[in-house]
């Protein structure tokens, strides 16, 4: 099991444990990844879970509904499009072009897929100055919008690649380049996306001039000494999981020299950014987004 793969299986396991999931859909999900159910069903319990097949919170609460989720009230309508990945493959996305653009920014989905949610940060980003693409890693099974169950995507994207990940993400890179010649780019990732935007980051040298990734697992043993980035690592205080791999990269990212930050939003939890999710916390999210314009403002311009 790869790290991106354990990451995905424990996230399961936590969203069970926190009321999101109830036991048969968190058994299912697992099941679709590859676990036996002996297996499934001692991730569940090493993750807090218990044997009491409740009803999901989704399905008997629905999202927080507060006021406009950060950046949305300038974001700019998305455009799919379709462009040149490694081996002549093509790759999808959502493109939003801002009117004077200051820099670009690639958006990388958590592990989901390319959801309504991701494309509207690429507009929020467009809607700031910066051009933005919010890649589609299914691409090569027809999109995400091929998957009815979200939870095969999600089985999906745990079997691919690391390397094909890696690849299309710098293909991603390679396409803001063609889009907005001149400017310098940045990644922003969340969840699964975080993780692979670190990943991207310990790849070796690339376009980025700056990353901004939120709660995403730090690989296991990542170097970031070839990447020019500088980096604002978003975390949150409640977030044990991934905040367990911060030190790592806090260690990582002083070995380079180069700016960096990370920041810790209060009172929040995993995926507090997602304004579509139970984790949602709207302060901590407008406050996550003014820093990340202010990096990008001052390290892409």
């Amino acid at each position: 099991m790869t790290p991106l793969q354990r990451y995905i299986a424990e996230e399961i396991a936590a969203d069970h444990a926190d009321g999101l999931l109830n036991r048969r859909e968190a058994l299912r999900r697992l099941g679709l990844l590859g676990f036996g159910v002996p297996a499934a069903v001692a991730l569940l319990a090493a993750c807090g879970g218990d044997d009491t097949d409740r009803p999901a919170a989704t399905q008997t609460t629905t999202a927080p509904t507060p006021s406009a989720p950060p950046g949305s009230s300038t974001a700019v309508p998305t455009t799919p499009i379709t462009f040149a990945g490694t081996d002549n493959r093509a790759l999808q996305g959502a493109w939003a072009a801002a009117e004077q653009p200051r820099g670009a920014v690639l958006v990388v989905h958590e592990n989901k897929g390319l959801t309504d949610h991701i494309r509207s940060i690429a507009g929020r980003f467009a809607g700031a100055g910066y051009s933005a693409l919010a890649i589609d890693l299914l691409s090569e099974k027809g999109g995400t919008a091929a998957f009815t169950d979200p939870a095969a995507a999600t089985a999906e994207l745990s079997n691919t690649p690391q390397d094909q990940l890696i690849a299309d993400l710098r293909a991603g890179l390679d396409e803001l380049g063609r889009r907005v010649p001149g400017k310098k780019i940045g990644a922003t990732g969340f969840c699964f996306g975080g993780g692979l935007v670190w990943l991207l980051l310990a790849s070796g040298p690339s376009a980025l001039a700056a990353a901004t990734p939120f709660y995403g697992p730090f690989p296991d043993g990542g170097d970031l000494s070839r990447s020019k980035a500088a980096v604002l690592g978003v975390y949150a205080v409640k977030d044990a999981r991934v905040d367990a791999s911060r030190p790592a990269a806090e260690a990582a990212l002083n070995r380079t020299g180069n700016p960096h930050e990370i920041w810790v939003a209060p009172d929040a939890d995993h995926a507090f950014f997602n304004d579509t999710g139970q984790r949602y916390a709207p302060v901590a999210a407008t406050e996550a987004w003014t820093k990340v314009l202010g990096w990008y403002g001052t390290h892409l311009g």
